[in-house]
């Protein structure tokens, strides 16, 4: 049908977004919604889950458009896993930001030590609930009448997946998400996975493309779904930004590295060599949609970004408040966010001269130094994982911070030798990668533009400074 529409699900850790979107690419209809987590009955913040449904529906039904969808595929963040029982939710999905472990050392202990060493899983040892398999071993045995419950384990995105079409399935971008439950180079659960029981509860892989079935009959009354809307599995949201440039000729004979941003700032390197990657530093292998292993490394660009604008407008910043910058010898040193990334554990600080800022920068220094981060972070973490790869090297950035003209002329200005592209794509890279993957195998340009670079002077030894302020 040529009026047919692809709804497209589209679940940050911050924001949640619906979008409808025609045969041709084009979004008809956009909406969204802030995303938090609520309180479960055991006591744990959990996925807000019945509230995402409940605005899905609400905002379906009030829609002229719904009729036209007949296509429906979710694409959501990571470290995050729903349990089915004999009937719905067998206990609240756990917020990854949720430490479940922390006032149990001995239990905390006992996981480490029965997890699957780095050189198998590829899945760094991450804060909180960053590590998937923390969130089911933190229910399983500290509740144990809801672990009881539990018939069928779920990625996030296949949770969605079953809500529409009654249906199960899980998928390998989101079971190789960091979780310590998949061995990235085997193909296969972990011995973790294995041994604690959880692997044999995951339903039957699909691949993200697939199609499970149809809307059930309750959904297609209850939010306007046409009864022929077909729902595909769904997938991890930045393995969706990779998937539309697998096979892409941007990546021929070139070093790729596609820049994932929004809460999360992720880089994915496809064929970058997994040997440089350093769990210290929250490097990782990701597995793409095909089941390939791939290096990733990710910083809390979004959460660090607000941090350091303060309250400042994100678009305030200009070359000149660059220049002001560099001149007076004003760093910000990592991290800003609690929760992974390179720098993690490290108290964020904006330094001038060795010492802590104690003046306040005005809203278009903060713009420009939080951009000016964002780039350096970014540029460090490009270099460490092709480190030793003698190939050109391009850059593909998406997201909000393709959006932001300063980050990006900075980032080219740091990375001299490699091409940097942005997506200008009206639609963001994990939405755009979902609708494609509903149409797998079809043909669809990418919009990417060069970008421009960044005249600063002294900015190389600058960074310079900076790095070298990382090493203290």
């Amino acid at each position: 049908m040529n009026d047919e529409l692809t709804l497209v699900i589209d679940i940050g850790k911050s924001h949640a977004k619906l979008l409808m979107v025609d045969a041709q690419g084009t979004v008809v209809e956009r909406h969204g919604r802030d995303n938090a987590s609520v309180p479960s009955p055991l006591g744990y913040p959990a996925l807000d889950v019945q509230g995402l449904e409940d605005w899905m529906a609400q905002t379906l039904r009030a829609s002229p458009n719904t009729a036209r969808c007949g296509r429906a595929i979710a694409s959501t963040h990571g470290a995050a896993l729903v349990a089915l029982g004999d009937e719905g939710l067998a206990w609240a999905p756990v917020d990854y930001e949720f430490d479940g472990l922390a006032q149990h050392p001995l239990l905390a202990q006992a996981f480490d030590a029965a997890a699957d060493g780095f050189a198998q899983t590829l899945s760094p040892d991450l804060p909180a609930g960053l590590n998937a398999a923390r969130q089911l071993c933190y229910v399983q045995n500290l509740h144990p009448e809801a672990w009881r419950r539990t018939r069928c384990l779920l990625p996030y995105a296949q949770y969605w997946a079953w809500r529409l079409s009654g249906q199960r399935a899980s998928e390998v971008s989101s079971l190789g998400c960091h979780t310590h439950l998949w061995r990235p180079q085997d193909g296969g659960f972990s011995a973790l996975a294995q041994a604690k029981g959880w692997a044999a509860l995951f339903a039957p892989l699909r691949s993200a493309w697939e199609v499970l079935g149809t809307v059930s009959p309750d959904i297609a009354e209850a939010w306007g779904l046409p009864a022929h809307c077909q729902v595909h599995v769904g997938v991890h949201d930045s393995n969706a930004c990779l998937a539309r440039y697998l096979d892409a000729s941007v990546a021929a004979s070139s070093a790729l590295t596609v820049v994932s941003s929004g809460t999360w700032t992720v880089l994915m390197a496809p064929g970058a060599p997994t040997a440089s990657l350093r769990a210290e530093c929250d490097m990782l292998a990701n597995v793409d949609v095909l089941g390939r292993a791939t290096p990733t490394a990710r910083f809390m660009g979004g959460r660090e970004f607000a941090a350091l604008l303060d309250g400042a407008a994100p678009d305030a910043g200009t070359l000149a408040d660059v220049q002001a910058l560099v001149d007076a010898g004003t760093l910000a040193i990592p991290s800003f966010a609690e929760h992974g990334g390179p720098f993690m554990g490290r108290q964020g600080q904006i330094v001038r001269g060795g010492q802590a800022l104690a003046e306040v920068l005005p809203p278009g220094q903060r713009a420009a130094l939080a951009a000016l981060y964002c780039a350096q972070t970014t540029a460090w973490l490009v270099d460490r994982l092709w480190d030793g790869v003698d190939l050109p090297r391009t850059v593909v950035l998406e997201g909000p911070l393709a959006h932001n003209p300063l980050y990006l002329a900075l980032l080219q200005a740091l990375l001299p030798q490699v091409r940097c592209l942005a997506s200008h794509d009206a639609m963001e890279g994990t939405a755009r990668g979902a609708w494609l993957l509903s149409r797998w195998g079809e043909s669809a340009a990418s919009v990417l533009e060069p970008v421009e670079v960044a005249q600063v002077s002294g900015l190389q030894a600058y960074h310079g400074r900076w790095l070298a302020a990382l090493s203290v």
